[in-house]
């Protein structure tokens, strides 16, 4: 009973980290940006929903109008920040300070509007534990995580392989040069890929604090858990970096049946460390 409720928790919490890895890996495959201020926008999507439900907003308005905030954000670091650094031929360490820099000011802004203490919604539903078949116990937000999390991972496979604006993006990935002289509009693209993924993150920011509640500074550990299965999953597959999540989260609640939590993550990391030193381009890399 316990071995599966710690399975289904992990698929549920991993899910939620796999879509958050799916919009990394579509950035950096795309535009080759380490975009850490990714978990700022994670962040100030869900403080967004808690303003507008707190101002009397539906909770599914709440959610759309989350993720324009989160799409307006995104697409203001690609112009303002990230497009000018790249037209000067910046390095790509730079362009990695600058991201930090801007994540520390978004974390630091948050803090300051909203205060750094945790703060929870008062969604009933979220609460509300559901008895599943099997003795599982599922509260309303983990159901509401599960499913829109891989309907969304669902969606943004259909959209990349289906879409003529899936097909481009895919095409400036592959070959930014050669994107370039085919007038593809490699920049734009940069954009209309920043505001996607910015979308994308808003869902497990909104959803994920319906039951752990809301952080100013609680991006960063999901972004690195984010970063390493898109390594491992094989950049490039956003498949890869979904399902290595999941992985990397499962395993780490089944490993609360032999070890403390504290013990947990690290363990985990390590065998992952592991297993890059044998298969270095990832799980899902083709060649």
């Amino acid at each position: 009973m316990l071995l599966l409720q710690l399975l289904v928790n992990g698929i549920v919490t991993g899910s939620a980290l796999g879509v958050m890895a799916v919009s990394f890996a579509l950035i950096y495959a795309t535009t080759r940006v380490f975009h850490v201020a990714h978990a700022g926008v994670y962040t100030l999507g869900g403080y967004l929903a808690w303003s507008l439900v707190g101002h009397g907003v539906p909770e599914v308005l709440a959610l759309l109008g989350a993720m324009a905030g989160c799409v307006a954000l995104g697409s203001l670091i690609q112009v303002a920040l990230y497009a000018p650094l790249a037209r000067r031929g910046a390095a790509q360490l730079v362009v990695l300070i600058a991201s930090l820099g801007a994540l520390a000011v978004i974390q630091n802004v948050i803090a300051a509007v909203y205060s750094p203490d945790i703060l929870q919604f008062s969604s009933a539903w979220a609460g509300h534990v559901f008895a599943l078949a099997g003795g599982l116990r599922l509260s309303g937000a983990q159901l509401a995580t599960l499913g829109l999390d891989f309907a969304a991972f669902a969606g943004v496979l259909w959209f990349a392989h289906r879409t003529l604006l899936g097909k481009r993006i895919r095409a400036v990935a592959a070959n930014p040069f050669l994107a370039e002289i085919t007038r593809l509009e490699p920049r734009r693209v940069h954009v209309y890929v920043m505001a996607i993924a910015s979308a994308l993150v808003c869902l497990p920011g909104v959803l994920g604090p319906l039951d752990y509640g809301l952080q100013p500074y609680g991006g960063v550990t999901p972004l690195l858990t984010a970063t390493i299965a898109m390594i491992a999953g094989g950049i490039g597959s956003l498949a890869g970096a979904f399902f290595v999540a999941v992985a990397i989260v499962v395993l780490q609640n089944l490993s609360l049946l032999v070890m403390p939590g504290e013990w947990s993550i690290g363990v985990t990391f390590a065998i992952f460390v592991v297993f890059m030193l044998f298969r270095p381009r990832g799980l899902f890399a083709s060649g």
